[in-house]
C-alpha cells in the first residue's frame, strides 16, 4: 500500500491558513486533514464548509475531511460543494451509516467510515465493499494533543487481514514513533498535527513519518 502522509489543520496556524497549507503543499502532503467538529458528537467546535471553500481555492492538494458531527447525512452536499475529495464520517453517529455513503459516492467524492477507539472495527465490516478507507481513531475525538493509543493497533490488524487493499488511515499522536507502530500494523494513512506544523521544517517532518511508516 502507498503511505500518505494527511497534515491536520487542526494544529496549523489558523490566522496564516493560506501559509500553513503551502507548507503542506510545498513539503509533499499526500492529503490535507480537515476536522470539522459540531460541539455536539465531540465536546470541541471546529471548522465548516465555508472555511474549507476558501481553502480550496489556495490548494491543489486532496482535502481529507473528518466529520466528528451527530447528523453527517444532512451536510454531505456542503462539504462537496465546499471541495472534499474524501469525506469520512463515524459509525456512532446518528445518520443512516449506508444512506451517507451513497450521497457522499453520488456527489462524487470517495467515502470513508471512521471508529472511535473503543468501537469495535467489525462495526465498519458491512459497508467495505463501499468504502475508500477506514479510519482508526487511535484517540478520543474532539481534541489535538493527545498520547497515541496502542490499545487500537489489534483493531487496524485486523481490519488488515479483513480488507487487505483497502487505505487504513490512523489518526491520533502520530509522531515519529507512533507512526511506525501503526504502519507495522497496517495502517497506510497517517494524520498527523503537531509533527508538522510544530516543526521547524515541515517537508523534513513529513518525509521523516513517511520513511518511519514503512515497514
Amino acid at each position: 500500500m502507498d503511505i500518505k502522509i494527511s497534515p491536520s489543520i487542526l494544529a496549523s496556524d489558523y490566522a496564516n491558513l493560506q501559509a500553513e497549507l503551502e507548507k503542506c503543499e510545498k513539503g509533499g502532503a499526500d492529503l490535507i486533514h480537515l476536522d470539522v467538529m459540531d460541539g455536539h458528537f465531540v465536546p470541541n467546535i471546529s471548522i465548516g464548509a465555508p472555511v474549507i471553500t476558501a481553502m480550496k481555492k489556495v490548494c491543489s492538494v486532496e482535502f481529507d475531511v473528518h466529520l466528528m458531527i451527530s447528523d453527517p447525512y444532512f451536510y454531505i452536499d456542503d462539504f462537496i460543494h465546499a471541495g472534499a475529495d474524501i469525506i469520512t464520517f463515524h459509525t456512532e453517529c446518528d445518520s443512516d451509516i449506508q444512506k451517507t455513503i451513497d450521497k457522499i459516492i453520488a456527489g462524487g467524492c470517495k467515502a470513508g467510515l471512521a471508529v472511535k477507539p473503543d468501537t469495535p472495527v467489525e462495526e465498519v465490516f458491512p459497508y467495505l465493499d463501499k468504502l475508500s478507507m477506514v479510519l482508526v481513531m487511535t484517540v478520543e475525538p474532539g481534541f489535538g494533543g493527545q498520547s497515541f493509543l496502542e490499545s487500537t493497533l489489534p483493531k487496524i490488524k485486523k481490519l488488515r487481514e479483513k480488507c487487505p487493499l483497502i487505505d487504513i488511515q490512523v489518526d491520533g499522536g502520530i509522531n515519529t514513533k507512533t507512526v511506525s507502530l501503526a504502519g507495522s500494523a497496517g495502517a497506510n494513512v497517517f494524520v498527523a498535527g503537531s509533527a508538522v506544523f510544530k516543526s521547524d521544517n515541515p517537508a523534513e517532518a513529513i518525509q521523516t513519518l513517511r520513511n518511519n511508516a514503512r515497514v
